[in-house]
Order: structure tokens, then C-alpha cells, then sequence
């Protein structure tokens, strides 16, 4: 029974298939064969709650699932537990980041266990960015386990109903478990083989790094094919618009991992509006992106370009007319997959 003040568990009313190890909205989307869409939350420098509701309120009607990063860059902001516990108890689907930089083993499992009794469904591990590149460079960081020796933590958690000590648990948290993915960091070789590791480690949804060079990501899925992981792993590569050539060349010398090909900036360069062709070019992104087998969804990465998400996914039509769940809708009211 459940009683007016609970919080509802987001994607509770969609059918659950066999195999599904959270009752959350994302994990029942992708295991009913449906093109996913998630985008990412930029968290306040704020003890304001109002201010993560407003934020939430732009990918309205339009993503699967949020991400509420966790010290994204090394950088201090509200924590993602936090917004998680504030935008699930508004029906909102959330994907907790959580970094081994800043916790241990003790606090990473606490918090799973908190963010699970608050209703949260979607787990993405994370070793976390060097402290160095951060806005707190003197800070001690922890790395007492990285992303995979915390999939296989978590999922220990959930399926064999203990801590890592050994210690049972009387209630394990059930959630969908997931990694990062970096298809652009060399050895490009080697990154297929990386990702068949952190599967066998327990992830079983990855949002990779931003996919501006279309031609690389689909050589690096040809291999993930051939290793047969897009069977054992949903997969959703990350998008997102570019503000101008400018930035776009600030960001590939100075962000770690990102990788944007000459003629993306060339694009942009020739562009009478840098920013509008930016969101083009994140637009034609995503509908190369969709046809290429294997790939179950997309991860919008929209950074201070968040009012733009429900514009992309709709000119994109990346949902295929369906309607997702709103807040203020009833509770009984999630939409069906269709």
C-alpha cells in the first residue's frame, strides 16, 4: 500500500519485462526496445531548491531520464544525491552520478542505499576528473575504488544482498546500473575491449562522451558489434550543441577526453550564426546517430544551452510521436511505450 505522501517511484505504472533489476522509467524503456533519450542537469552553487526544480522544468515532456552530475570537472556544486532525492520526489527520472574521487567504499555504499530508499533507480559510476583540474586543486582525493571496482560493489549490493565487507543487507537497493564511455581515447583500439570489461563488471546501460566525429564512433560500434556487447549493453552516445568555433576549440584543447574533428569547427567557422549551426549540427548528429545498429538512445549534454534540449529532441523526433510524463500529471497517468 502506498500511502498520498510517498514519493512514486518514476516509470512504476510502464511494464516490467523479465530482467529488469530497478522498477525505474529508463531501464523499462530500454528493455522495451524504445529509443531512449537522457540529458545531463547542471547543478546550482545554491542551497535553493527552487533552483533545480527551474532547472528540471527545461527538459520537461522531453527525456527519459536526468543525470545529476557529481562534482562534474572536480568542480564544487550541490551534491547529485541531493538533487536526486528533490527532483525523484517530484516524479522526475534520475541517474545519480557518483565519483570515487571524492567518497570511499563506506560513503559510496551509504549513499547508494539512501538514493535507492528515495526512490532513485539509475546508478552511473564514476573514477571522477583529477582534483587538479578542478576549482579546489589543494583537496585530498580518495580513488579508493574506480568505476569498475564500483559496478562490481553496487552490484553485489543488489544481487547478492551484501556490502562489500560480507555484511548482509535486510532490503538491497534495486537499481540500474551504468558507466561512462569515452569511444575517442586513444588507443582507439582498445576502447571496445574497455567497455566489454566494465559490462562484465555490471554495467548494463553506458552514456559515452560527446560523439563529434560520427566516422570514429561508428567504427568503435562495428567493434562493439563484433564483441556482441550492443546485445549486453544499451548504449546511448552523447550529444550536445556547440556555442561557436571558438568555444569548440577551447574545449577540445582544454576538457580531457572530448575529441572535435577539424571540419565540425570549419562548419561552424562558415556559419553566419555560430550558435544556431551549433545546434544543427547537434541535430544531424542525432539523426546519423539513430541509424547506426546498436545504438539505443542519446545523451544530450547541452552545457548553458539546457533551453535548447526540448527544441533538439523535437526537431530531431528522436521520441516517434511518443509522449513522456510531465510533472503535475497524475500519478496513475505514465504514459505507455509505444
Amino acid at each position: 500500500m502506498r500511502f498520498d505522501d510517498e514519493p512514486l517511484i518514476p516509470g512504476e505504472h510502464l511494464p516490467r519485462r523479465a530482467g529488469h533489476d530497478s522498477t525505474g522509467r529508463l531501464e523499462r524503456v530500454l528493455r522495451a526496445g524504445v529509443f531512449a533519450v537522457t540529458a545531463e542537469i547542471a547543478p546550482p552553487d545554491s542551497a535553493d531548491p527552487e533552483e533545480v526544480y527551474e532547472r528540471a522544468a527545461l527538459f520537461d515532456g522531453c527525456v527519459d531520464a536526468i543525470n545529476a552530475t557529481d562534482g562534474s570537472g572536480a568542480n564544487c556544486h550541490m551534491s547529485s544525491v541531493a538533487m536526486c532525492s528533490l527532483l525523484t520526489r517530484r516524479g522526475y527520472s534520475m541517474v545519480m552520478q557518483v565519483s570515487g574521487r571524492d567518497k570511499n567504499r563506506i560513503a559510496i555504499q551509504g549513499d547508494v542505499l539512501g538514493a535507492a530508499a528515495m526512490g532513485v533507480c539509475n546508478i552511473l559510476c564514476l573514477t571522477g576528473d583529477s582534483v587538479g583540474v578542478g576549482d579546489h586543486p589543494e583537496a585530498k582525493p580518495v580513488f579508493d575504488v574506480d568505476c569498475m571496482s564500483m559496478l562490481r560493489m553496487i552490484r553485489g549490493m543488489r544481487d547478492d544482498e551484501q556490502f562489500l565487507s560480507g555484511r548482509k543487507l535486510t532490503s538491497p537497493p534495486r537499481v540500474f546500473l551504468g558507466a561512462a564511455a569515452n569511444p575517442f581515447g586513444p588507443p582507439l583500439d582498445y576502447r571496445p575491449h574497455r567497455l566489454a570489461k566494465k559490462v562484465e563488471a555490471g554495467a548494463q546501460f553506458v552514456q559515452t562522451q560527446y560523439c563529434y566525429d560520427i566516422d570514429v564512433f561508428k567504427e568503435y560500434m562495428r567493434v562493439v558489434r563484433d564483441l556482441g556487447l550492443h546485445e549486453k549493453v544499451f548504449i546511448l552516445p552523447g550529444v550536445g550543441p556547440l556555442a561557436s568555433a571558438r568555444s569548440a576549440e577551447w574545449i577540445r584543447t582544454n576538457v580531457p577526453g572530448v575529441h572535435i574533428p577539424d571540419h565540425v569547427i570549419r562548419r561552424l567557422q562558415g556559419a553566419d550564426n555560430q550558435k544556431e549551426e551549433g545546434v544543427q549540427i547537434c541535430i544531424d548528429m542525432i539523426s546519423e546517430l539513430q541509424s547506426i545498429e546498436g545504438v539505443h538512445g542519446v545523451h544530450i549534454m547541452a552545457y548553458k544551452q539546457e533551453h535548447r534540449v526540448a527544441e533538439i529532441v523535437e526537431k530531431t523526433n528522436v521520441l516517434h510521436g511518443r509522449e513522456l510524463w510531465e510533472p503535475g500529471e497524475p500519478r496513475d497517468a505514465e504514459p505507455a511505450l509505444v
